[in-house]
């Protein structure tokens, strides 16, 4: 009677761990490829970046710098380019152009609100990276983007200002050629590699 009682236990043991194993199978994609079937698997692009050699420990230090300074402003030129595709969205939508200035006005101070301690602690040469960066992100440079939502005559008064303070708000972003370090440690932020 032990015996089976003992025995009866197992089995009900063992049909209890049965049912609490994961039964779930993992579905592979595939293709058919001329009446084959071929597993696929989408795996991210991987791009490799060459060693930075320098010449000396100054010029290390320049880049190291500008690794510094890329990576700091990086985050606000997406966000710019975010809500800039955003805002022409709501303004297409706004019938007048009285209507689009209220709007735009109450955009900015919301922006100088959330923004604008932040950006106002930026170094010179981190002011001069946003504005290539903002130009990489959305095509177009800060001077038309300003022109495009406020108007030529507030692009005109804020390129005047930036120009007596070294800025350039017309200043395009070459990847290839003198932006070419930029590109290259912005490719690496958003590959994961720095």
């Amino acid at each position: 009677m032990r015996t089976g009682i003992l025995i009866f236990a197992l089995l009900l043991a063992c049909r209890i761990s049965a049912l609490s194993q994961d039964t779930t199978k993992a579905v592979q994609s595939t293709q058919i490829i001329d009446g084959d079937t071929i597993a696929s698997v989408d795996v991210r692009p991987v791009v490799i970046f060459p060693p930075v050699v320098m010449s000396n420990k100054r010029a290390s230090a320049r880049y190291d710098k500008l690794v510094y300074n890329v990576k700091k402003v990086y985050p606000y030129a997406k966000l710019a380019g975010k809500q800039l595709a955003i805002y022409k969205t709501i303004l297409d939508t706004i019938p007048t152009e009285n209507a689009r200035k209220i709007f735009m006005k109450k955009a900015e101070k919301e922006l100088e609100l959330k923004f604008g301690d932040e950006l106002k602690d930026l170094t010179f040469s981190q002011g001069k990276i946003l504005i290539k960066l903002i130009y990489r992100e959305t095509g177009n440079s800060t001077f038309d983007i300003v022109r495009q939502l406020r108007g030529k005559f507030t692009a005109f008064i804020w390129q005047t200002l930036a120009r007596l303070f070294g800025y350039d708000l017309k200043a395009d972003y070459d990847p290839g050629g003198s932006d070419q370090a930029i590109e290259q440690i912005v490719l690496m932020i958003e590959a994961g590699a720095i």
